[in-house]
């Protein structure tokens, strides 16, 4: 195709080629020796999909995120604006990928109070969840599709700002949670929905909590996964974390994680240190357990996340006054060794609401949907009906 180009562009400019038509061949012709000379690494993609192999885009988009990076650090010369780097990242919103023989999932993009930019993922059919991360600030890739409940609902799986496939906003204080609050609420308008139903991980509970009691009438069912509580006031103390740690004590890594444990809540931890406690998060510390928190490496937004819980985006006062006149039915569901919300944090959670549903998962950790997806999906498909 190359080669039939060069020679209708050469025909056509058989007679008085101008400049930009030689500095165009010349340019084709570079093109066209470059695909030659590395034909052998370059997959063929319509050759894979006749053959029925799988086909990802992996490599294209580690390729564009590599050439984003180098293009908005602030010393790069023809720096670009985190706009223009957005425009390369997102596809259209008409786009859909395909992902699994006979699976189709989407990601659309809809705009913000702000105009920027969010992306979010669509799995499965049926009526709609929207599912906020944790992180706090992180893309929704690491959910998954909570372990198959992608099955009995569709999941709208949230790019927070500035994260995934999400846009970079202008103003790095909206990162702040209350003011995300803006976001669900555009989502819920782009969507059409009078009523969301709202399932949120970990720190994206403050989220969920915040709109439910701003937006109490557009809430359907909220579902809130092994949550953080500080969007509520509430606190573990770092006695009922040692607690739960204690129960991992026949566990081959108990030892040098438990120490330290010790050392992060004697505040003098060092990174080692941090990373030494990651097998308390999950039930099992297996291979599958350890693959998903390697994963995780690099997809937090550290700028956002010092933003997120920053001076004035809780009041938890007001919010528990509101939460105490939320009528919809709430599912709040700890995992049994959870370090990061002991059992007891989220039965205090739980009694903050009307209507409240409290389950602890056995043996589960902070990510109960790995530990045992079918007692995570059976609960939760069952509460959201």
């Amino acid at each position: 195709m190359l080669t039939d180009l060069v020679e209708d562009h050469e025909l056509l400019c058989a007679d008085a080629p101008d400049d930009r038509q030689r500095a165009f061949l010349t340019r084709l012709a570079e093109f066209r020796t470059c695909i030659d000379r590395n034909q052998e690494e370059i997959p063929n993609y319509g050759e894979r999909h006749r053959c029925g192999e799988a086909v990802s885009s992996a490599t294209a988009e580690a390729t564009v995120d590599h050439v984003i990076s180098r293009r908005t650090v602030k010393k790069q010369q023809m720096r670009w604006t985190p706009r223009g780097a957005h425009l390369l990242r997102t596809p259209p919103a008409s786009l859909w990928w395909k992902r699994g023989a006979g699976r189709i999932f989407a990601m659309p993009v809809f705009s913000a109070y702000d105009g920027t930019d969010l992306a979010y993922h669509v799995f499965g059919e049926g009526t709609p969840v929207v599912c906020l991360p944790g992180g706090p600030m992180q893309d929704s890739a690491y959910l998954g599709e909570l372990g198959g409940l992608s099955a009995h609902r569709r999941l709208l799986m949230v790019d927070p700002r500035g994260t995934g496939r999400s846009a970079t906003p202008e103003d790095a204080a909206s990162y702040r949670c209350d003011r995300l609050v803006g976001d669900v609420e555009a989502l819920r308008a782009h969507l059409g929905l009078d009523r969301l139903d709202l399932l949120a991980h970990s720190a994206g509970a403050n989220l969920a909590v915040l709109y439910a009691a701003r937006h109490p009438e557009r809430v359907g069912r909220l579902a809130l996964i092994t949550p953080s509580t500080f969007a509520v006031g509430i606190a573990a103390t770092g006695a009922s974390r040692l607690q739960v740690a204690r129960l991992r004590g026949d566990e081959p890594w108990f030892g040098p994680a438990f120490a330290a444990l010790e050392a992060v809540m004697a505040g003098d931890a060092t990174e080692a240190d941090r990373k030494a406690i990651d097998p308390f998060f999950h039930g099992r510390w297996d291979a599958a357990a350890q693959a998903h928190q390697a994963a995780q490496d690099g997809r937090r937004n550290r700028e956002a996340a010092a933003v997120f819980g920053a001076e004035g985006a809780y009041d938890p006062d007001a919010t528990r006054a509101a939460l105490a006149a939320f009528g919809a039915p709430v599912l709040l569901l700890a995992g049994e060794v959870d370090l990061n919300t002991p059992p007891g944090v989220a039965a205090e959670f739980a009694g903050l609401f009307p209507d409240a549903e409290f389950v602890v998962q056995p043996g589960a950790g902070h990510f109960p949907w790995l530990d045992d997806a079918d007692r995570f999906v059976a609960t939760v498909a069952r509460f959201l009906g």
